[in-house]
């Protein structure tokens, strides 16, 4: 048998080890889908996943089981150089949650040079989480991408401006987060992210309007003001 299968096998046992029903609750509680959940916390993943970093082919493996923690698992042992277009194309029809989309943007697909490209890619896309995931790139990016010069951040405000009016929840949120991070990233972006709230503000749209009177209200927040480094 492939050795990967083993270890994937193996895997997903532990991973019912460490099942509890009342994490799904708690799951559910939170707007996570849960049907194909079992309810393990995200320590314990994130503690197993240690042994098999960089695994490519076992992260493959563990995500076509369609078990919500394996996704997770997957996302946190795949090796960020050898995922390829077709891989995150072909992943990102599978989100049907938000936790899964945020964390393997956040475990995987955000940190590697590809997640740029994916932004201009999905944002156009109708469904719900694949224009979440662009969202949730711009964020993971205005967040990390620490020596990225904020010129380059500048074409996501039109994006923002353009996807406000989406109503969905998981949509006008992740909008929302990325208008948040840019605006919290420097004190230049600052500024366009207000002038942003402002075009949001004046429209009809209730969701852009949340989204604007929310992230105004946290970035003039003094606190955050002051923490903003330049």
């Amino acid at each position: 048998m492939n050795p990967n299968q083993v270890l994937c096998d193996a895997i997903i046992e532990e991973l019912h080890q460490c099942a509890d029903s009342e994490v799904v609750n708690g799951m559910s509680r939170f707007g996570i889908q849960t049907s194909n959940a079992l309810g393990v916390k995200v320590p314990v993943m994130r503690d197993l996943s240690k042994q098999y970093r960089k695994n490519h082919e076992l992260a493959e493996l563990l995500w076509q089981t369609n078990i919500h923690e394996a996704r997770h698992v997957a996302s946190m042992i795949d090796d960020p150089q050898l995922v390829t277009d077709e891989q995150m194309d072909r992943w990102v029809l599978d989100f049907n949650t938000w936790d899964i989309c945020d964390g393997v943007i956040f475990n995987l697909f955000g940190i590697i040079p590809l997640g740029w490209k994916k932004v201009n890619d999905w944002v156009c896309c109708e469904e719900e989480y694949v224009r979440r995931a662009a969202f949730t790139i711009i964020a993971k990016q205005a967040i990390y991408e620490k020596k990225t010069s904020d010129e380059n951040f500048l074409p996501y405000f039109k994006l923002i401006i353009q996807y406000s009016t989406d109503e969905r929840n998981f949509v006008k949120k992740a909008v929302n987060w990325a208008l948040r991070q840019l605006g919290k990233r420097s004190h230049f972006l600052r500024l366009k992210a207000l002038k942003t709230c402002d075009i949001l503000l004046n429209t009809t749209s209730p969701s852009a309007r949340w989204i604007a009177s929310d992230a105004r209200r946290e970035l003039m927040n003094e606190k955050i003001i002051n923490r903003i480094k330049h």
